[in-house]
């Protein structure tokens, strides 16, 4: 089976878990913290539910499949195809009723990331590529996404969901580049991967992520054009400290002064 052949599935999932997860969007319910004492590291009953459909669903299905989810684990993680699945992407977002959050689901196969889809539900938008191509799907109907060509850092718009995730020579490094673009914007989370898609950002730097958090919206970076690797320059697949860029021009420079 071809990697094009799952992306009715892909749209599937996200109705899907879209329509599980909106009753607990802006409902009041009470997030639980995971984190350690000392930090907040909110999930909420939307989290919970959405994976659980889309889990179930990849399962029905594809019993072969493997999955990786942020909530609830591993199973299969060695299978040719893996799911890689993060419900609510920014979910402190989701916590304080802000509609930059979104479902991430991410396809592997033998390791590399070949199909990916972020659905905002709330806003009814979706963006999804195949490393070739991306495109969006929403209110305003369907187009193909486009990186923009931002030839200096002095022009450039940069998103991090938060500049305190940086720290010691991470933060210096970070702070090295932040001081040198014309905009810089925070806590957008996956949104701000598909705005850098959408041709509207030029920048995002991030540290501390895990796979569930990028393996989906590293189809849709590179379908639209735009580059995306660790801050040492290899695959961004596994997370940890990433950016991503809306040409090579921009990602080369920034990545410079990152490492």
């Amino acid at each position: 089976m071809s990697q094009f052949d799952f992306m009715p599935f892909i749209h599937d999932l996200a109705t899907e878990s879209g329509r599980a997860i909106a009753p607990f969007f802006r409902s009041g319910g009470v997030a639980q913290n995971k984190a350690a004492a000392g930090n907040f590291d909110p999930v909420t009953e939307g989290d919970r539910a959405g994976e659980a459909i889309m889990r179930r669903m990849i399962n029905e299905k594809f019993s072969d499949h493997g999955i990786i989810g942020e909530e609830y684990g591993s199973e299969r993680s060695d299978a040719d195809y893996v799911w890689v699945l993060d419900p609510i992407d920014g979910t402190r977002s989701f916590v304080a009723g802000i509609p930059t959050w979104g479902t991430l689901i991410g396809l592997l196969y033998k390791g590399k990331p070949v199909l990916g889809m972020m659905h905002q539900s709330f806003t009814g938008e979706r963006f999804f590529g195949d490393g070739k191509n991306a495109f969006y799907l929403g209110p305003d109907g369907e187009r193909q996404l486009g990186t923009r060509q931002c030839d200096a850092l002095s022009e450039a718009t940069l998103f991090t969901s938060d500049p305190g995730m940086f720290k010691g020579r991470e933060r210096d490094a970070y702070l090295n580049v932040e001081s040198r673009v014309r905009l810089k914007r925070f806590s957008a989370d996956c949104y701000a991967y598909c705005m850098l898609a959408a041709g509207h950002v030029d920048l995002v730097i991030e540290t501390e992520l895990k796979p569930h958090d990028i393996v989906a919206l590293i189809p849709i970076v590179q379908g639209a054009g735009g580059v995306i690797s660790s801050w040492g320059g290899e695959a961004a697949t596994a997370g940890g400290a990433i950016i991503a860029a809306s040409s090579s021009t921009i990602h080369a420079e920034a990545l410079k002064l990152l490492s």
